[in-house]
């Protein structure tokens, strides 16, 4: 494929990761609206987080699908799945909190596939020297839409419910999401409409060829960097969204003056992401990035640590703040764990997709850890371990090769 014909290709999975960071991020800032709403606990409250990043345990199982049927149909799968996962949680709503998350659980399904497929579809349009640039500039459009979605959830969710704190009927929260989760899907089937008339390249061909000159172990599973690649992206997702998930108790403990919803304020961190990301398109060039990712895990542990120390607003900022420096953590991960897989990259990013299932497991654990103790303080406080296992496989474990 010539450099001319990765364009085009490139900017469709661009808009790919705009989606499913819309989706991704917009499940995440639902949280204290389903807390309000239905009433709900420390721990249930991240349920959401469960049953969205739970879906990520089928990734292997989705990986072995891609190489099956190709890209181009995985992608149709994934899409036909997240409008009817959205189209399913307006009646779902009506079977109470639970009836919702399983629905939620359709969606998710869906963000696997096209995720699974996604990043080594975007590290094979060029050289493999470029790819984490490539990959960070696919998430920068995603970034775009983790700033969207908190005001998405804030606007259309947040501010129809009035009555802060008190708890609606199953019908109320039907009427409040009705409309918004409807447009979500109607706007999924259009997608998926006008790349059903797209010729995507199909890139399992190259692969092929490359095989026949490459020097490949017999499986994915047999590259050690791949598994310890996919506990960095584990651990990373426990990071990320232990942040906003954690951030309006955090707030309140921290006696921050917030003059919005704690939703809204969120846009702020995943703001950081966005400009992160879109600084890291140049620094990855001119830098390692397995440098710039233990620089990244320094700098996110200093602001946690400041925000834990400082009160008010200043703590507050901090902690909003370590989004720039989680911004390209996901796709240099994700390119450092992929490196040297040529015909395994399909399956192996499968193996490191498996482990976003740390959000669904990481939240709830630290969420217990915040009714223990009382103090979001202290679940917060995991991500110190996260950041120091990061610079371990960025300085280590990225360079083990062999079996």
């Amino acid at each position: 494929m010539s450099k001319n014909k990765y364009l085009f290709p490139l900017i469709v999975m661009a808009s790919l990761f705009f989606l499913f960071g819309f989706i991704t991020t917009m499940n995440n800032s639902t949280i204290e609206f389903l807390k309000s709403a239905f009433g709900l606990d420390d721990v249930q409250k991240q349920l959401p987080n469960t049953f969205f990043y739970g879906a990520y345990v089928l990734s292997v199982p989705v990986g072995f699908l891609i190489k099956k049927i190709g890209y181009r149909f995985s992608i149709f799968s994934g899409l036909g799945l997240i409008a009817l996962g959205f189209f399913a949680c307006i009646p779902g709503v009506g079977f109470g909190y639970y009836g919702f998350l399983s629905a939620v659980s359709i969606f998710a399904i869906g963000v696997v596939i096209l995720q699974v497929a996604a990043a080594p579809y975007v590290v094979a349009l060029g050289p493999a020297e470029s790819s984490a640039s490539r990959l960070t500039l696919t998430n920068a459009l995603n970034s775009v839409a983790t700033v969207i979605a908190p005001i998405f959830v804030s606007v259309l969710l947040v501010t129809p419910q009035l009555g802060e704190g008190e708890v609606l009927s199953n019908s109320a929260i039907q009427d409040i999401v009705k409309n918004p989760f409807m447009g979500i899907g109607i706007a999924t089937a259009v997608i998926l409409v006008i790349m059903f008339f797209l010729k995507l390249p199909n890139i399992n061909q190259e692969e092929d060829e490359k095989a026949k000159t490459g020097n490949y172990k017999s499986s994915a599973f047999k590259y050690p960097h791949v598994w310890l690649g996919s506990l960095a992206i584990f651990v990373y997702m426990g990071i990320e969204i232990g942040i906003p998930s954690f951030f309006a108790d955090f707030a309140a403990q921290k006696g921050a003056a917030i003059e919005t919803s704690t939703t809204d304020m969120l846009k702020f961190y995943w703001g950081g992401l966005m400009v992160g990301r879109l600084l890291g398109i140049f620094v990855l060039k001119k830098f390692k990035p397995s440098l710039i990712l233990s620089i990244c895990a320094l700098g996110g542990a200093a602001m946690l640590a400041g925000s834990i120390v400082l009160s008010g607003n200043i703590a507050m900022w901090l902690f909003l703040g370590t989004g720039l420096f989680h911004s390209i953590m996901w796709p240099v991960i994700y390119s450092l764990a992929l490196e040297d897989l040529g015909p395994h990259s399909d399956v192996a990013s499968g193996i490191i997709a498996t482990s976003v299932i740390g959000a669904a497991i990481l939240t709830p654990i630290m969420g217990g850890i915040q009714t223990v103790t009382g103090t979001a303080i202290a679940a917060v406080s995991c991500l110190f371990v996260y950041y120091l296992y990061l610079i371990f496989f960025a300085t280590k474990g990225s360079k083990i090769r062999t079996a």
